[in-house]
């Protein structure tokens, strides 16, 4: 299978396939046990929000293999309405739609590295990034 797909998000079948994907390939990259569970949540989160908020946009995931680590890359993008104060949607709790506000946090927490930058009436991107413990490191 190919190191990176990119995947069109606007309902909830979108949502369970990109976290199925996901979750596919960072078996794939060499993520094991309770991360596959983590990177697959995470990205269920963030299509949700795609879903809610944008209603359409994709999810792109992609294999990084840097100076000996590998880690997996999951970029959400869309066009819509943006977030006025993502400070504020960054807090648990927080949230504009019927949710319980813990979507991004929870990302955020989820993995080692989170980006996110939008622009009111022009979306968002969230870019975040998980690394793989390497099996020596595991078994200590």
């Amino acid at each position: 299978m190919s190191d990176d797909v990119t995947l069109r998000i606007g309902s909830e079948h979108d949502i369970l396939a990109a976290r199925q994907r996901g979750r596919e390939l960072a078996q794939e990259a060499g993520f094991t046990g309770s991360d596959l569970t983590l990177i697959a949540t995470a990205i269920s989160e963030l299509a949700r929000n795609i879903v809610e908020y944008a209603e359409l946009g994709e999810i792109a995931i992609s294999v990084d293999r840097t100076n000996g680590r590998h880690g997996i890359v999951v970029v959400a993008s869309d066009s819509g309405p943006g977030i006025p104060d993502v400070e504020l949607a960054m807090q648990d709790g927080y949230s504009t739609g019927r949710s319980l506000g813990l979507g991004l946090p929870g990302a955020r927490r989820l993995m080692d590295e989170f980006e996110i930058e939008s622009v009111v009436d022009r979306g968002t991107t969230v870019r975040m990034k998980k690394w793989a413990v390497a099996p020596a490191l595991q078994q200590r």
